[in-house]
Parts: structure tokens; sequence; C-alpha cells
């Protein structure tokens, strides 16, 4: 049987734009979860640091965090899974713990952005991204934009009930991020001030995106002391090129994940009584809401409108103030909704911070990349039992996306296809000029690419579109109906005579 891993301590730095260096937040943040822990020394040390190497020009970190917090002799490892570095770091340690391998190990997670321009920054996100999507220009919030059109597009919501999705968690999150003195952004924002922000990446503005953030997070985990228990963990990947992907609208990775940790943790769905979940772009927020199986696939968008992810809600969805609000420095997001988990389950928080309902199950889900390397992570109070009688009754899963066809090489002549969503983007990476335009296009063959797009004329959704190539990568062109039929029957002409000459040589024979 594996061990009961507890957390016996947990630590934030307040998140924003600081001039402390990384490894000054990394220390300030492991000193105080050793304090709360009672300990000063542990067997070992988990890092998660994302890209501290372009961010700060700084590597090896981890030896030297446990050279300044004296350490020495402890193991020190360093984690990375993109965004959810902090969740892969607090995984590896779980783990060690679990085995009975290690009885004390500090987990430590954070990152410094703000040293360098917004654009840097973005092109250093953006190299996460699958290299084949990368040469478009595509970034983050472009590719989170698409996920968003083909959203509201697949569940029938006009631009206008889409933005006003969007605007209900932003402005749920800012609420709650007010009452946060962690949080970089402690001010609320109205339906009005979501709407009139700036565009990022249409139909995202700057409300529906995390900012960059410096800040860093830490807990201590034990076998043998701590108020909380890890109950459940899950871990799954798939595809890093999103154009490999059936599903626009939902993340494998979420739901694998997730029915991992309700079956190790043997809880439902339904007795999760708030989440810290991955909330990036918002957006992201209501996917995972489905994803985690909270809501019904379709029906996040819904919930979100009607509050019931809020606070007084039935399913409270990121009490602190979520990514958006709190800010999201990206080794460190998926520890930090570890932290705040923790912090609500054994009430180490002011008054107006808490839950009506006293919470005793508690849910974070981290998102790396886009949407491809996420864990899921149940906490419980430890006092309560590894089995509750009775509460375990189904396991939960989702059903998963298949991959789509991978897009042949080089393509068969003059491709049409139809646009699933299309975007503009306002800050593109460095080297592309403002604003972008890019569609995410199915064939007709079934295969998915992305594609430049006209800013000034931007194809319809469900439009069809004629895809050319330009420079080795393809442009969209509208067309309308009797065009698109046209342009096939064109295509059906051309290829006719090397069909003859193949049936010719099959009658020879």
């Amino acid at each position: 049987m594996p061990r009961p891993v507890l957390l016996a301590g947990a630590s934030l730095t307040p998140f924003g734009r600081t001039r402390h260096k990384l490894l000054d937040l990394l220390a300030q943040a492991a000193q105080g979860a050793l304090k709360e822990a009672g300990l000063q020394d542990v067997d070992a040390l988990y890092l998660g640091v994302m890209n501290a190497e372009e961010f700060t020009g700084e590597g090896n970190l981890a030896v030297a965090l446990a050279d300044r917090l004296g350490l020495g002799g402890a193991a020190s490892s360093r984690v990375e899974t993109a965004s959810s570095t902090g969740a892969g770091a607090l995984e590896s340690a779980f783990f060690a713990v679990a085995s009975g391998y290690l009885q004390n190990v500090l987990v430590v997670a954070g990152e410094k952005m703000t040293g360098l321009s917004t654009r840097a920054t973005t092109r250093i996100l953006a190299e996460v991204i699958a290299p084949s999507e990368r040469r478009y220009g595509a970034s983050m919030p472009a590719l989170a934009a698409l996920i968003a059109r083909a959203y509201g597009r697949a569940h029938n919501l006009g631009e206008d009930q889409l933005r006003a999705v969007l605007g209900a968690v932003a402005v749920k999150n800012h609420a709650r991020g007010a009452l946060n003195p962690f949080a970089q952004f402690q001010k609320p924002i109205s339906l009005e001030e979501h709407h009139a922000a700036r565009p990022v990446a249409e139909p995202l503005g700057l409300f529906d995106c995390a900012p960059i953030t410096d800040g860093a997070a830490a807990v201590v985990l034990s076998s043998r002391r701590g108020g909380v228990r890890l109950a459940g963990m899950g871990h799954a990947t798939d595809s890093a090129a999103v154009t490999r992907r059936q599903g626009l609208t939902s993340f494998n990775s979420t739901r694998k994940a997730a029915a991992q940790a309700y079956a190790m943790a043997q809880v439902n769905p339904q007795e999760v009584d708030f989440a810290e979940v991955h909330d990036a772009f918002t957006m992201f927020e209501v996917i995972g809401s489905e994803d985690l199986g909270f809501f019904p696939p379709g029906q996040g968008w819904r919930a979100a409108l009607e509050g019931r992810t809020g606070p007084e809600g039935e399913r409270p969805i990121n009490p602190s103030g979520g990514l958006k609000a709190r800010g999201h420095p990206v080794g460190a997001s998926g520890l930090a909704q570890v932290v705040e988990a923790y912090w609500l389950l054994t009430g180490q928080v002011d008054a107006a911070r808490r839950l009506p309902r006293e919470p005793k199950v508690a849910l974070t889900q981290s998102i790396g990349g886009l949407g491809n390397n996420n864990l899921v992570t149940i906490l419980v109070p430890a006092s309560r039992p590894l089995h509750q009688p009775g509460s375990w009754q189904t396991s939960f899963s989702l059903p998963l996306m298949p991959l789509a066809p991978p897009r042949p090489e080089p393509p068969p002549g003059e491709v049409t296809g139809k646009v699933l969503a299309c975007t503009l983007l306002h800050t593109p990476p460095e080297g592309f000029t403002a604003p972008l335009g890019l569609a995410m296009v199915r064939t007709a063959q079934g295969w998915l690419t992305l594609a430049h797009t006209d800013p000034e004329h931007q194809p319809a959704l469900g439009s069809t579109v004629l895809l050319r190539l330009e420079g080795g990568l393809f442009r969209a062109v509208q067309v309308g109906d009797l065009a698109g039929t046209w342009l096939r029957t064109r295509s059906a002409w051309r290829r006719l005579p090397t069909s003859l000459r193949l049936w010719r040589r099959r009658l020879s024979r």
C-alpha cells in the first residue's frame, strides 16, 4: 500500500512585477513552507521552473536553491512540463513520498518573466507550441482564441453571447482576486470594462488572458505530519500539435488525468467542493469545468453565465482569482493552485475569502502547453479516511477524441476546406506583422491545418476556402459555394488525364 502523502506547510510570494531575482523569490517561498512545517532539513528538493535560461539567463537552479537554503546533502532535481511545471514538480515529489523512499520533501516552483518585453515573452512562451504551427506565428493567445471561436460555433453561441461567457469568467475571477493579498490584480472589473478592453486575439481581449508575472510557491510533503492529504494525482499528455486533434473544444489530457485522480482518491466529481482550474485564458476555465466532470459537455458556458461557478454556486471555481487575477508565473502556477487549496481547506484565509460552505474536497487542474501536458490533483483534510464508505460509486470517464489524419506532404494539388475558427492576433510573436490573421481549416480530405488570412477580410466560420501554398505556408482565400463547386470541378478535370493513363496501364496488362 502507498503511504499517505500530507501537506505539512505551504507558502506563496506576492505575485506581480518585482525587482527581486528569481532565486530570491524561490528562497522566500521555500523558507515560508519549511517554517510552517517546522523543518530545517528535508530528504530532497524538487524544483519547478519552466524556462529560466531564456527569461533570466540562469541555470542549474535546483543546486543553487539547495545551497541558498543550506540543504547540503539533500537530493535536488528540476522538473519541467511547460506551464504545468509547478504541478509536475509536485507529482514527482508525491510519488517519492508515497513509495516510502523519502519522508520529507520540499517542492518549490517559480518564474520571473517581467524582465523582457511583451513580444519577447510571447515568443518564449510560444516555443512550447509545435514547430509546424509556430511557423505561422501562432502564439498561445492565438490558439486559445481559435479554440474559443470553435467552442462558440460548436454550441451555437453568437459572438455577443460568447463574449458574455468570457466576460462572466473574467468578472468573477477579478472579484475574487480583489480579496487575495497575493494576487497581481486586486481590483474588480465590470462586464463593460471587459468588453471595452484592448483586443489581444479576437474574441479574446486583455481581460481574457492571464498576465505576465513574477512569483514563487512552495509546499512541504511529508509521510508523518500535515493537515491536508494529497488523495489523488493524474497526469496525461496529448498531441503537441493542435492540428492533430479531431476536437478543439475539449482537452483529452485533462479528461484522462481527471479519471486517474478521481480513481486514486475514490472521489466523484460531484463531491468536489471547489476547484482551482487553469484559466490562463477565460475559455479554458469553461472547457476545464466540462472536462473535469462538473458540468455535461457543452454546458460549461451556461454554468458560467448563470453564476454556478461563483463562490455561492454549486461548484465554485477559482476562489483565489485564478491565473487570470492572481497572475501566471508559468513555472509556479500549478503549485500555487495547491497552496491556495491548502489554505482554504485549513481555514488559513481571511473570512472574506472563505466559501459559504466548509470545504472537504478540493481539486486543482494545471495545463501544460496548449492543453497537451495536464495534471489534476485532489486534496482532502488529513482526517478524512482513505476509503470513504459508500462514497465511491462509479469511475469517472469521458470519451477521448481521436487524432486527426496527418497532413500529406506535399498536399495534393489545390486544397479546399471549411473554416472551423479564425482570429486576428494583435500582438504576434517577434518577426510577424500585426495584426496577423489566422484560421483553423478542415480540408475535404479530413486533415486540419492552420492558414494565414487577409486581416481585412476574415473568412466566415463554416465558409469554404481555397488553400494556397505561399513560401511553404497555407493562405486561405474565401470562396462562395458556387466558386467552391467550380474549384472542385476544375481540380477533378485536372486529375482526369492522370486517371485515364492509370486505367490504360491497367487495361494493357
